[in-house]
């Protein structure tokens, strides 16, 4: 995990007359809160937002567009003083424990802050109709009362000396209450696509922009604060790991953290899941056909996409690529409607991922069924290409097709391997089983989306 610099926070002396007094634990006070910011610089989970899958493939990010980080303080920070000595694995518990507690204060601000800087501004100023906003924002409403119930719990948990004995239990008795989380996970796929329409009005431009400029954006646009809720959703299972790292044998939270655990990730794959399958309906719907031939059952019968995002043909062409659950798809973007959500001609026919054919060209070498040279000014070498082809039920055909950068290209191969493999193991498994064990094996196909759908938030998001 990306950990925080030392803290530069001036350590008070220790009171002389508080050790005589017994009132001082064996661990002082400086030596503490030493202690604790190293385990703060190992535990830390405050990193960028990073949104679930799936998304479109993207290339590396310069370090340099990383937003500024809240001042961050830890728990030793807020103890003066302790009647009992503590273990150096129970401080760090109680690190991360504070982490989390201050993790979902800061939530809670930048979700309110959200509203009152970017809805209600866009609202009384007429630079986005009420409608448009409520597509955008979803139900952004209703998870801040959430987020509110488990800090007053977690707060509530805080004793005398400022220290937690057991948080599982609240834990598990909260987690049910993200369900509320589909909805607003499934509405996001809409929501990024109506928001990156919008940015082409010039008043909705220039507004965002000023709002990034502001201090209390940290830099973020308005979409890493939309995406924020998720982001914090996978957070939650690594600081209850981190926290059962440090919990000793026969704890009260021995038990309940381990359910505790099990539970929230059931619902971040469901969540998961059903924001995969949100999106492949979403730019499912946005294909546009020349020919009846090219709506072929595998579209339909998709239930999650693995990736999707621009790759370049032998001519040059900018081609919008889907890769399905089924099938692959390769698109040239149509001009966009101002009000109409974004479209994508089929180009030539899809490909089925069951009969589909994968090489890697190394780079400098011309494909067969066409040549990047002359395609690209002053290139003599092709880099970062694949060649896609099939044969079998359809005509044969061949695609080779130019990544932006090499990270691009290992992602686009990584999807199709695994889109290729879960393709071919589900129709062996069709052709073989009877009639009366079809069912059973829709079952199992349930079971493979769930898996690879989390594969592809791992793949995608590098």
């Amino acid at each position: 995990f990306l950990g925080i610099g030392p803290c530069n926070k001036r350590v008070k002396p220790v009171d002389k007359s508080a050790s005589v007094t017994g009132i001082i634990t064996p661990v002082k006070t400086p030596a503490l809160k030493r202690l604790g910011q190293s385990i703060q610089r190992s535990i830390s989970f405050r990193t960028e937002a990073r949104p679930l899958p799936p998304m479109p493939i993207r290339t590396r990010q310069k370090a340099s567009s990383f937003p500024r980080r809240r001042s961050s303080q830890l728990w030793s920070d807020t103890v003066d003083s302790m009647s009992h000595e503590l273990s150096t694995k129970e401080i760090k518990r109680q690190e991360i424990i504070y982490e989390l507690t201050q993790g979902e204060k800061q939530l809670i601000e930048d979700l309110s802050l959200v509203k009152k800087v970017y809805y209600e501004p866009m609202l009384k100023l007429d630079i986005m109709t009420e409608s448009e906003l409520g597509q955008i924002f979803g139900t952004l409403d209703s998870l801040i009362p959430l987020h509110e119930d488990l800090l007053a719990r977690l707060e509530g948990l805080r004793g005398a000396e400022k220290t937690v004995q057991e948080v599982g239990p609240t834990m598990m008795d909260w987690f049910p209450c993200l369900e509320a989380y589909i909805t607003y996970c499934c509405n996001q796929v809409g929501a990024k696509a109506l928001l990156d329409q919008k940015k082409q009005d010039r008043r909705v431009e220039h507004f965002l922009r000023l709002c990034q400029e502001s201090s209390f954006s940290r830099k973020l646009d308005l979409w890493n604060f939309l995406d924020l809720p998720r982001s914090r959703l996978v957070k939650y299972p690594l600081l209850l790991k981190e926290i059962q790292k440090s919990t000793p044998p026969e704890h009260p939270d021995e038990d309940a953290l381990p359910e505790a655990i099990e539970l929230i990730q059931k619902i971040i794959t469901e969540v998961n899941l059903k924001t995969g399958e949100a999106e492949c309906q979403f730019y499912r719907r946005g294909l546009c056909y020349s020919e009846d031939s090219q709506r072929v059952s595998e579209i339909q019968a998709s239930r999650f996409l693995y990736c999707h995002g621009e790759l370049k043909s032998t001519k040059g062409q900018k081609l919008h690529v889907f890769l399905f659950e089924l099938v692959l798809v390769l698109t040239r973007p149509l001009a966009q409607d101002r009000e109409g959500p974004a479209q994508f001609q089929v180009y030539r026919q899809p490909l089925p991922a069951a009969h589909l054919h994968l090489e890697d060209l190394p780079d400098g070498e011309p494909s067969s069924s066409g040549s990047f040279r002359g395609a690209f000014t002053g290139n003599d070498k092709v880099k970062n290409c694949f060649r896609v082809s099939t044969t079998g039920r359809t005509k044969s055909q061949s695609h080779s097709l130019q990544a932006n950068d090499s990270f691009n290209k290992q992602q686009w191969i990584s999807c199709l391997r695994q889109a290729m493999v879960q393709s071919r193991d589900r129709q062996a498994q069709t052709s073989h089983c009877k009639p009366s064990e079809r069912l059973r094996g829709s079952k199992v196909a349930k079971i493979h989306t769930t898996v690879y759908s989390c594969f592809k938030g791992i793949l995608c998001h590098f």
